[in-house]
């Protein structure tokens, strides 16, 4: 469910932490953990928070999406793996999706597409679903990225969340325009 100011007043209640201030005490935890383990489940637990628009201002005031792209850059699969969701869960916002594309998220995202981890290549394909619009066609359309894509849409004896994911993303984005 979404959250607005009245239900997140409700839930937070007199004497608990503004979101704001959460989300950045998340933020200072993962800048100051050493632990890989910890620095996973702060990032999935900021991915949550990526999927209410309530949440996208406070997100972007403290770049959490810079930090998403970050963790795509990492060797550790889990840290890919939940940046890429919070990039998934925040792209669907034309605003987050902008700066995402600013930021260099596209040929992080497209290269999510060739992990060995499933999630990974749901969120990475969900993730261009949002990103790709008339700005952005040239970089994610390349052919090579469009083959990777319908060897997906055709593997639904394989893998069904995948197929189906592909195929719209071809419908939408490939086919349509044709």
């Amino acid at each position: 469910m979404f959250t607005n100011n009245q239900r997140q007043e409700e839930r937070t209640g007199k004497y608990g932490t503004p979101r704001l201030q959460y989300l950045q005490e998340l933020v200072n935890q993962f800048q100051n953990a050493a632990d890989e383990e910890r620095k996973e489940r702060i990032v999935a637990n900021l991915a949550n928070f990526a999927y209410d628009p309530y949440n996208y201002t406070f997100l972007l005031q403290l770049n959490v999406l810079e930090l998403f792209l970050d963790c795509i850059t990492e060797p550790n699969e889990k840290l890919v793996e939940f940046g890429i969701g919070g990039i998934c869960n925040s792209s669907v916002d034309p605003a987050n999706a902008a700066i995402i594309t600013q930021s260099g998220g596209i040929p992080l995202t497209i290269q999510c597409l060739s992990s060995p981890v499933r999630n990974t290549v749901s969120y990475a394909l969900g993730s261009l679903y949002y990103l790709c619009n008339s700005s952005t066609r040239e970089e994610i359309l390349k052919p090579e990225v469009v083959d990777v894509i319908k060897r997906y849409a055709a593997a639904e004896t394989v893998n069904v969340s995948f197929s189906n994911l592909a195929k719209a993303f071809l419908d939408k984005h490939v086919y349509e325009n044709k």
